[in-house]
């Protein structure tokens, strides 16, 4: 068994698009901790957790981090977020 632990922080919002919002900001804060992941946050629904939306692009850079900008974005991946 690892000895590694994965914290699950439950929070409810009213819709998917609410939900990933609130996951954004909540993500950008947490990865200034050094055991965060920011880039492999997801969302799913109270009622059907196996089923999870991705809230950042998710895709591996140069290097091995993760691109932080929305899963739908145009252009290159990057590691900070643009303004819509």
């Amino acid at each position: 068994m690892t000895e590694r632990w994965v914290i699950h922080l439950p929070v409810t919002v009213g819709d998917l698009p609410s939900a990933q919002r609130l996951a954004r900001v909540v993500a950008y804060w947490a990865q200034m901790l050094p055991q965060t992941d920011p880039g492999g946050t997801t969302v799913s629904a109270e009622d059907d957790q196996h089923v999870q939306h991705w809230v950042f692009c998710d895709r591996r850079m140069t290097g091995g981090a993760r691109c932080l900008l929305r899963p739908d974005h145009d252009g290159a991946c990057s590691r900070r977020r643009r303004r819509r």
